[in-house]
């Protein structure tokens, strides 16, 4: 009988922690959930794109886990259960503080294939050939996502096994779409059947609210990943499939570019405004360098006395994105194949002589500003801090929306179409409108340049804000305004992410606004010479305030995005 007990006693702790928190009535129901917009957490908290990918996360703080642990077990859900986005196929940045107050930046961006050639997407009279850069095999670079969960596995506590069942799950069994998800599956369905010799689980007519999406092909390569880490994609059956997938499309990505694909480890980019520490991410980014200058081209001018999106403000900020951008086309690229001049581009005698044209009573031209050195929007974002004060800022994509439309086959997975990112032809604009010439042109293994800007910001060398956001180009300019809506204009956490955003970056030449920004504000920005362009929703925001103690959350309004935590 003791014998017995004895081995009740082992078993029975390896039984109860292996049993899965997915399922009706679980700690995560994919048949029966809601998203929360807003909440004040005491333990942890975690800020993403999708509902189930946010409870993944906060289950895993609940677990003993840290913010790496939420993070990873997040991006996995949210490869799952927001295929536009969230990925396994695409590649992404993680900027994080830990504890201890190291600052880390990994950089996991998709490289391109050693088969890639510059002129590549060039027809034989120099022309352009963006169907193909865009959309298909051909439009792919080699996926980072996985090496860069594994890169960041090394700051969390709990085992892989754990981290990644919830997505198992969730792929196996299924979870109900919402109503954003199954119109866009719907508009996407045409494109599917066009780029998939083998057919999806996407493409199907008539997707509706409520309907259950299962991915089995995925849950299977996610167990290869379980079983055998990172050699479960990079290498064996996921890597034969991938390489097969590239044949039937006329694809170039090698099982060589696949097992060569390594996550490169870099300086995060740092500085101060106004008394407050701002911690981003580096190039290939030109997110953390655009946020910089901006920043400080601004921190001098009295933003709090000019109001909140009054036309002085606007002008002063919209000027500042001007000259940034203006920088971006000219000196941003993958540092380990171009000289990208940072310390010149944040310096404060640089910043000064950038602003010495600025002229607060009329419209700068973009055709009179050039870069002042001579020599998707389809993303997603997710913040997250625990109890100890690790903050974790990721932000991942496939580039477009759903990637380039194409799943590999039998592995259940979309494929990016980031090489639209490089800069196809000098002074061709890419799919976000961003110009870009020789220090992002395509080269073998090199990294194509992101706007992804994660970020987190320190206040007296303490934790104040996680933050980050998808959105193509609009990255930066997003959460640029979104710090300055906390600190210089005192914004709640709701207001500071979901009040209307504006954009400019440099070419074209036009201020873009939401539907709700101020109509008087507009009017008075064209009587001072700007041209105003309506669109949609700008960003998506994930923001994690940190005051007293407490942690107050806020997620973008604009999409499904939830918060979670305890």
């Amino acid at each position: 009988m003791k014998r017995l007990l004895l081995s009740l006693l082992i078993v029975t702790p390896s039984f109860t922690f292996s049993q899965s928190i997915v399922g009706s009535g679980k700690a995560i129901d994919p048949y029966k959930y809601s998203g929360h917009k807003d909440h004040v957490y005491k333990n942890g908290a975690v800020v993403t794109a999708h509902p189930l990918a946010s409870l993944a996360g906060a289950q895993m703080l609940k677990l003993g886990g840290n913010a790496f642990d939420a993070a990873i077990a997040s991006q996995l859900a949210l490869a799952v259960v927001y295929p536009g986005a969230g990925n396994i196929g695409g590649g992404g940045f993680l900027v994080a503080r830990t504890k201890d107050g190291k600052s880390i930046s990994l950089d996991y961006r998709e490289t391109a294939p050693a088969k890639a050639t510059r002129d590549m997407y060039l027809d034989a009279q120099g022309n352009a050939q963006t169907n193909l850069s865009q959309n298909g095999h051909l439009a792919s670079g080699v996926p980072g996502t996985v090496s860069g969960l594994f890169a960041s596995k090394k700051y969390a506590k709990l085992p892989l096994k754990t981290l990644i069942q919830p997505a198992i799950d969730l792929a196996e069994k299924g979870f109900v779409i919402t109503a954003r998800e199954a119109s866009n599956l719907n508009a996407t369905n045409d494109q599917f059947i066009k780029f998939n010799s083998l057919q999806p689980v996407f493409a199907k007519a008539g997707w509706k609210v409520g309907d259950t999406l299962i991915q089995k092909d995925l849950a299977n390569t996610l167990k290869r990943i379980r079983d055998n880490g990172e050699k479960g994609f990079y290498e064996g059956e996921t890597a034969r499939l991938i390489v097969e997938e590239m044949k039937r499309g006329n694809g170039l990505i090698t099982l060589a570019d696949l097992k060569n694909y390594k996550t490169r480890e870099r300086k995060t980019l740092e500085f101060n405004y106004k008394g407050y520490k701002i911690i981003s991410m580096p190039p290939p980014s030109s997110g953390g360098i655009l946020l910089a200058q901006m920043m400080k081209m601004v921190e001098k001018y009295p933003l709090k006395s000019y109001g909140f999106q009054t036309v002085k403000s606007v002008q002063l900020m919209t000027e500042a994105e001007r000259r940034a951008y203006a920088d971006r086309a000219e000196h941003l690229g993958d540092p380990d194949f171009w000289k990208v001049p940072v310390k010149t581009m944040m310096s404060d005698a640089y910043i000064t002589k950038r602003m010495s044209d600025y002229d607060s009573t009329k419209a700068g031209k973009s055709t009179n500003i050039k870069a002042g050195i001579i020599e998707s929007e389809e993303t997603t974002h997710l913040s997250i801090i625990d109890k100890w004060g690790n903050m974790v800022s990721v932000t991942t994509t496939l580039n477009g929306s759903y990637g380039s439309r194409t799943v590999v086959g039998d592995a259940g997975f979309l494929l990016n179409n980031e090489m639209d990112d490089f800069s196809v032809k000098p002074g061709m604009p890419n799919m976000y409108g961003a110009i870009g010439g020789e220090a992002n042109a395509i080269a073998p293994g090199k990294r194509m340049l992101s706007s992804m800007t994660p970020t987190v910001v320190l206040k007296d060398g303490k934790p104040f804000m996680v933050v980050g956001t998808p959105g193509g180009t609009t990255i930066p300019t997003s959460v640029y305004q979104t710090i300055i809506n906390i600190i210089d204009f005192g914004m709640n956490v709701s207001d500071a992410v979901n009040k209307p955003k504006f954009h400019h970056q440099w070419l074209p030449d036009e201020i873009l606004v939401e539907p709700t920004f101020k109509k008087e504000v507009r009017e008075g920005l064209e009587k001072m010479g700007y041209k105003i362009s309506d669109r949609n929703a700008i960003g998506r925001v994930e923001l994690i305030l940190i005051k007293k103690g407490m942690f107050e959350t806020a997620a973008d309004k604009r999409g499904d995005d939830s918060v979670a935590g305890y």
